[in-house]
This record gives structure tokens, sequence and C-alpha cells, in this order.
């Protein structure tokens, strides 16, 4: 392909919504967060120079973010330099009528051992201090809050929208 046609391809959804009928935003974000609180896997793309990775994760979706725990990994070789991540949360593939996904571009955050949120969430998982320890490993925990999401749900169509909505948060 020709620089052009990589640009007219990677420009089609920007010149689609320009004339798609979106959703009220509010309709667009309860959806967003019923479908990332339905689900709890994620592929999660980090990247930075020549550097990408994505590695399928469990997340937990509370408090406007994207919450997971990880024993570490080449994922954080890119977090080190660039916080800038993008998850995928979707349905098994069934028809090009019945696609149900969510694309979620953020930003990511490590959060400390010692700030509150660190034991909160280890807690909703059900992993005691004892636990922990227990591991022999560090835990980290990586907050990812959303600046923006691509919702795409054939059924919208039926509802006079679009089947994807681009949302910005």
């Amino acid at each position: 392909m020709t620089p052009e046609e990589y640009e007219e391809a990677a420009s089609c959804w920007i010149r689609k919504d320009a004339t798609s009928k979106a959703m009220p935003a509010d309709d667009a974000r309860a959806l967003v967060d019923a479908f990332l609180a339905s689900h709890n896997t994620c592929a999660l793309a980090t990247g930075a120079g020549d550097f990408v990775r994505c590695t399928p994760l469990e997340y937990a979706w509370h408090d406007g973010a994207v919450w997971i725990l990880s024993e570490g990994g080449l994922k954080f070789r890119a977090l080190a330099s660039n916080h800038k991540v993008c998850l995928a949360v979707y349905e098994p593939y069934s028809s090009m009528g019945q696609t149900h996904g969510l694309q979620v571009m953020g930003t990511a955050e490590v959060i400390d051992e010692s700030d509150p949120a660190y034991t909160s969430e280890l807690a909703t998982k059900g992993v005691t201090p004892e636990r922990l320890a227990a591991l022999g490993m560090r835990i980290h925990l990586l907050r990812i809050t959303p600046q923006s999401c691509d919702l795409l749900d054939s059924d919208l169509r039926k509802k006079g929208f679009e089947a994807r909505q681009h949302l910005d948060l």
C-alpha cells in the first residue's frame, strides 16, 4: 500500500463517525460501564519504541478505572517509558451481524504497595497479606484510566444508532 492508502484506511472510522448517528453520551457511557462490569478478561496492549506487547489479563472494573493485578512481565518494559495503553474486551465472534466488543484507550499507572487502593484491590480478590507473602513474589497493581473508547454493539442498529460508538471520557 502507498502512504496515502494507509492514511485512507487509518481514517476510515474518523470519516464514518462524522456522519453516523451517535448515541447520547450518557447512554453510551452506561453501555460501556455495563460491558466492562460484565466481563473480566482483556487483552492489554503496551508499547514503547520498537517494542510492543499484547497480554491477556484478568481485570476488575470499578471507580471509573480498570484494575489489573500482575506478577510482572514484559508489559512493564513498555510501561517504564510509555503509560499510554489500549485494552480490548470482547464477546466470542459468532457472525458479522452479532459483534460485541470494546476498545479502551487510556493511561496506566502502577499503584504503589503503600497506597490504600493496593490493599483494597488485593482484598477484593481475596489476597490476604499472608497469602501475598506465601506467593514469594511481588504483585503489581495497574490502574488504567480510560480516556476514550470505541464500543462495538451490533444490536445498536435496532435502536437506530451506528453499531460503533466512539466515546471521549
